[in-house]
């Protein structure tokens, strides 16, 4: 069996970088990727508009550590994953011979597996704000957050057949779970580009509205979320999550133990409280 537990060995050029966070935690800095904090929202956007942001090996070690720097960070209540210019995510940039790629490529694809595992188990809800194309590890990043909002010209691919590889970024798990095994196939071997009204018809995505109103609707979807109390929002993503390799007896156990945990909690009391005296609670995460 072929086994590979050493880390990419490509070099740092003129757009990658490393820049501490706190402590002694480090984080690798990818000049296209961006990350910005506000009032409770951390907005990830990927600027690559002239290659449909598609994503550069670093880029997905970058992504991984994005993510779990949005995890760990107590101020942040939501994450909004979105591209530059008029597309979301093209997927990895395969340009150029493969074979010309430093070392094992194994390595570059446990860095994409990562990335994932972090996203798909961040403590937080997260949106993919979805306009253009997203294909490839770009359409299972998005699938991989909790809620996917796309415009109107929005075009999903899970094209890997044709570019002779197989599905990635998580696909193979997640996508059967939303469309069922044979829509996935379908999805997968085929590898059509469907329209946004076509992917919200198979359930790839939340809601489709107009490219002009992409905006206001995702932060709709914001303002509900981060207005939520974040230990029992983390608790109930983690329990969903689970679902599909969780027994029922199993299901319940957790579901009891969340609960038991979050009577102790100042947020429960405060929702108790609030319905009380017939006002909106303001929940602060403890």
């Amino acid at each position: 069996m072929l086994r590979s537990t050493s880390p990419p060995t490509w070099e740092p050029k003129a757009d990658v970088g490393i820049v501490p966070i706190s402590g002694n935690r480090k984080r690798l800095m990818v000049e296209y990727l961006n990350l910005e904090r506000s009032d409770g929202v951390a907005t990830i956007t990927i600027d690559r508009p002239e290659v449909r942001n598609a994503v550069t090996a670093p880029g997905w070690a970058g992504l991984h550590d994005l993510f779990d720097e949005v995890a760990r960070d107590d101020s942040v209540r939501v994450l909004v994953i979105t591209g530059a210019g008029e597309d979301f995510c093209s997927g990895a940039d395969v340009g150029g011979d493969p074979r010309d790629r430093e070392g094992h490529p194994l390595d570059g694809m446990r860095s994409v597996g990562r990335a994932c595992q972090t996203l798909h188990t961040l403590p937080k809800p997260t949106i993919a704000r979805v306009d253009g194309v997203a294909a490839g590890a770009g359409l299972n990043m998005a699938l991989a957050c909790d809620f996917v909002l796309a415009s109107d010209r929005s075009r999903f691919s899970e094209i890997f057949a044709r570019r002779g590889l197989n599905i990635d970024f998580g696909g193979s798990f997640i996508l059967p779970r939303i469309v069922g095994m044979q829509k996935a196939k379908e999805l997968v071997l085929l590898a059509d580009i469907l329209d946004a009204d076509r992917a919200q018809e198979m359930g790839l995505v939340n809601r489709v509205v107009p490219h002009s109103e992409l905006d206001t609707v995702v932060e709709e979807f914001v303002s509900k979320l981060k207005a939520g109390p974040p230990i029992a929002l983390a608790t109930s993503k983690k329990l969903l999550n689970q679902s599909f390799t969780s027994t029922l007896e199993e299901a319940l156990e957790a579901e009891g133990m969340g609960q038991a945990y979050q009577f102790t909690t100042a947020d429960t009391v405060e929702a108790m409280t609030a319905f009380v005296e017939k006002r909106d609670p303001h929940f602060k995460g403890r």
